[in-house]
């Protein structure tokens, strides 16, 4: 309730006016549903199966699969033969709606990617992962009929669900391209791009708060800068997991208490950059500000505007990556323009390009992505006039 900016009883009675059951009731089908996914696609035993999906017990976790599916666990998975894996991690698949632009998703990520946190190999993405006391290596690659595969190592298991969440969120596994697509494709701007990049998503954020230290980091510096000074701040104020250096991955993201009071020296930042980031660390810690928990885009961004250094294309772009705004529009970005000036020179100017732009409402960020994805093409290849 907080999170939305609602009473806890006015989100009740949303909850019950618009989807006909409580937020414990929806909350808890999640849990039930997420759990007869583990009990078909995995070898993990009951009472993993139930730590894993967020159930405090086995018998809580029993008596609410039998009400759902009236069937034990047991019963149910003798019903639906386990998949096994030969490596020894627990698969999960997670389904998306089609089509899925992998490609384009990847491209943009490995680009981005945090240097000793993540990294994109082989058409998968990798990232190290710390639940509690545990940490390894998950991955995210292609999977058969409309799914992706999760791949998680036994010691992560106990947070198999928030990391399946957080995969989801990443490849926004929840959009509905067909949707999408129909509405942008009016303007017979994007509709050219739409049929050239079918499926598009919107890179989310794996870890909220890196992505918006990530976005900081970016202002006013190529895509390949920002990525230099990411990794120069991880390896100075990450925490070094473990001694294992599996796939390059060593470090866990410096976390907003880390970073609220660091100097940020040696980093190669300006000193408004560092303040901007501590005033976001800070933000964060005092609970000002939940990176993720998007209330509503104008509240977001009014929130992250009140921050030093923070100013709207940052503001916009935290909103669309970290909190999940698909109508953020970060107007004034230099490679959005040149994109849109060179489909119509009639937008060159920003007022045009924001006029045109409520048009796209309310998916201006998979716009805003569709824009970016065509202009880094032509970039590459050299040919942005045609």
């Amino acid at each position: 309730a907080a999170c939305t900016g609602h009473t806890s009883r006015h989100l009740r009675r949303l909850f019950d006016e618009h989807l006909g059951a409580s937020p414990v009731a929806i909350a808890q089908a999640r849990r039930v549903h997420f759990a007869r996914c583990l009990l078909d696609d995995t070898e993990l035993s009951v009472t993993e199966v139930a730590l894993g999906a967020g159930f405090g017990s086995v018998r809580r976790f029993n008596d609410a699969f039998h009400r759902t599916f009236r069937a034990s666990p047991s019963e149910f998975r003798r019903t639906r033969p386990a998949r096994t894996d030969g490596g020894g991690a627990v698969s999960v698949r997670l389904p998306y709606r089609d089509p899925l632009d992998w490609e384009g998703l990847l491209s943009f990520i490995s680009l981005r990617a945090v240097a000793g946190v993540e990294s994109v190999a082989d058409g998968r993405y990798l990232r190290l992962v710390t639940i509690a006391d545990a940490t390894g290596v998950v991955s995210v690659a292609p999977g058969p009929s409309r799914t992706l595969v999760l791949r998680v190592p036994p010691a992560l298991v106990s947070g198999i669900r928030s990391i399946a969440d957080a995969a989801r969120r990443l490849f926004d596994l929840r959009a509905d391209p067909h949707g999408i697509a129909a509405h942008l494709s009016r303007d017979p701007l994007l509709a050219v791009l739409i049929r050239r990049y079918p499926g598009l998503r919107v890179p989310g954020a794996w870890d909220p708060f890196e992505t918006s230290v990530r976005a900081i980091l970016g202002q006013q510096v190529s895509v390949r800068g920002a990525t230099t000074l990411c990794g120069r701040l991880v390896e100075k104020y990450g925490e070094r997991v473990g001694n294992s250096s599996a796939h390059g991955l060593t470090h866990r993201f410096p976390r907003p208490e880390r970073l609220r009071r660091a100097r940020l020296s040696g980093v190669g930042i300006t000193a408004s950059r560092a303040a901007a980031i501590r005033g976001l660390s800070a933000a964060v810690c005092d609970g000002a500000l939940t990176p993720g928990a998007s209330r509503d885009l104008e509240d977001t961004v009014a929130t992250l505007e009140s921050l030093p250094g923070v100013g709207p294309w940052t503001a916009h772009y935290i909103a669309m990556r970290a909190g999940g705004e698909p109508d953020a529009f970060p107007s004034g970005d230099l490679a959005l323009r040149n994109a849109v000036s060179q489909l119509d020179a009639s937008l060159e100017k920003k007022s045009a390009l924001v006029e045109r732009a409520e048009r796209w409402r309310p998916w201006r960020s998979y716009a805003t992505m569709l824009l970016w994805r065509w202009y880094g093409d032509m970039e590459r290849k050299g040919d942005r006039g045609k």
